[in-house]
């Protein structure tokens, strides 16, 4: 690799604390700006000093012409800012060219939240979908238990996805009802468990170790909290097809993802009285502005319910 990205990814591991998942990101966003400016066939080093305002200006064009989302393109435009500030930091290069150009203005957002009535539906649906179908194996039977534990932790926390996956036994307090989460730049949070989703890890918890030897698995099934049909740690992908399932499965909006569950969690707290400060805590945001996206969605949900039930509305 480039001497400068070396250097650039032990800063973000070392000093920043970033995750695998952030890295990643931004060596993807280094490397579309190394092929926008300098070609697909250009080999390390490259040359960064050559890079003026122009060029840092036509990289972000470049994604504004393809309509990608303002916050994709922002997010771009934040990692090769903060890149050239480090380079400029190390004196590998002498200006940034990143500094001063506007961040693209994002558009009025709401995020896709379910009601009450359909996270129940949603949660319900494993056992439903499983009850039409004979198991013919233990994997079979510990299926829906997973998958029911998957949705109920994601709503009773509000966790991320990768923070779901990434989860280890150790994190997790049953008798306390209390889960640890390590959420974005590896800071730690702690979440309540509801009853319910404390029954439904339980249950899971509970068939791990049949299932783990019926698959001919070796060493300590505790390092893994839900199992792949293989052994392995379930991932992202596989829950967010199984969420699909259940999704059609209750006829429900297609585009839902498991991040719902998570939008579902803060307004329905903030919906029945949490104050802001808390839920931004229980969500693990940096900023108080994050979580304020979720009162505007309670707002909206009042004024239907004021154009319906008023009679001057």
């Amino acid at each position: 690799m480039d001497p400068c990205i070396d250097h650039f990814v032990l800063y973000l591991r070392g000093e920043k604390n970033a995750s695998e998942h952030t890295v990643s990101n931004y060596l993807m966003d280094i490397r579309q700006f190394v092929e926008l400016t300098w070609g697909d066939e250009a080999k390390p080093p490259y040359r960064w000093s050559e890079a003026d305002r122009f060029t840092a200006r036509k990289f972000i064009v470049f994604f504004q012409k393809l309509e990608m989302a303002p916050t994709t393109t922002g997010r771009k435009l934040s990692a090769l800012r903060s890149f050239y500030k480090f380079l400029v930091r190390e004196e590998y290069v002498p200006d940034n060219p990143f500094v001063g150009l506007p961040l693209p203005k994002k558009g009025h957002y709401l995020p896709t939240v379910l009601s009450v009535n359909e996270v129940t539906q949603l949660l319900e649906a494993p056992h439903q979908m499983a009850a039409a179908k004979k198991p013919t194996s233990i994997f079979q039977e510990y299926a829906p238990v997973r998958d029911t534990a998957i949705l109920e932790v994601l709503y009773s926390t509000g966790m991320r996805i990768g923070e779901l996956i990434g989860m280890a036994e150790r994190q997790i307090d049953i008798l306390s009802g209390i889960v640890s989460v390590l959420g974005k730049g590896k800071k730690e949070r702690l979440c309540p468990l509801g009853r319910p989703a404390e029954i439904a890890l339980q249950n899971a918890l509970s068939m791990r170790s049949e299932v783990w030897n019926s698959l001919g698995q070796k060493g300590d099934p505790r390092n893994v909290i839900f199992l792949n049909k293989n052994g392995g740690a379930i991932t992202a992908r596989s829950v967010e097809r199984m969420m699909k399932k259940g999704v059609a499965y209750c006829g429900l909006n297609p585009g839902i993802s498991p991040h719902a569950l998570r939008h579902s969690f803060a307004t329905h707290l903030l919906d029945c009285g949490a104050d802001l400060r808390s839920v931004q805590e229980l969500l693990g945001h940096a900023s108080l502005s994050t979580t304020q996206i979720y009162t505007h969605v309670s707002i909206e949900k009042l004024k239907r319910v004021y154009e319906e039930a008023h009679p001057r509305a």
